[in-house]
């Protein structure tokens, strides 16, 4: 088990990078995951690309139909020194729930960022399925992501349950 001794990774990258488009399917169920957690305002992050941006439009767009509330849109970069900036502006988010996007590469540096300098709590987060990939997950350490929960893009739905171990749900 690796201890999180830095937010920067050295040199992991995913073995393959899923699409960052999100599906029908996925938005459905992070909606009606955030909406079974209680949730009424929700902090949505992604990476820039254009189809992680689209992706979070969808997102944003459906949870406001659904009755939620935005706190907060915002992107990070795939590369950068520290994602510092993002990872503050991000947690300070007034927010009952965030919401994370990929690509895998950035959300993981993302994340391991909010870890190591935020009171950000993964058991508050929901992730898309560009996300949720057990490889992505690794990138971050599942031990450093206590009760964090996500949906496929299948729209199955999942968290991680005790002792590192991913429990999946699928859809009734």
């Amino acid at each position: 088990m690796e201890t999180l001794t830095s937010p920067l990774l050295r040199s992991a990258r995913p073995a393959s990078q899923p699409e960052t488009v999100i599906t029908e399917a996925e938005v459905r169920a992070l909606v009606a995951l955030a909406r079974s957690r209680g949730a009424q305002t929700a902090a949505i992050g992604s990476g820039r690309d254009p189809l992680a941006r689209e992706s979070v439009r969808a997102i944003a767009d459906a949870w406001e139909r659904a009755g939620g509330e935005m706190a907060r849109e915002l992107t990070w970069p795939e590369t950068a020194a520290s994602w510092l900036r993002q990872a503050t502006r991000f947690a300070a988010a007034e927010a009952d729930l965030w919401i994370m996007h990929g690509p895998p590469l950035g959300w993981a540096q993302m994340t391991r960022r909010l870890l190591w300098s935020t009171p950000w709590k993964p058991a508050h987060t929901l992730l898309t399925g560009a996300v949720s990939d057990r490889r992505t997950l690794d990138l971050v350490g599942l031990h450093n992501l206590p009760g964090i929960s996500g949906v496929t893009r299948d729209g199955d739905t999942w968290h991680l349950g005790p002792d590192d171990h991913i429990v999946t749900a699928t859809r009734t």
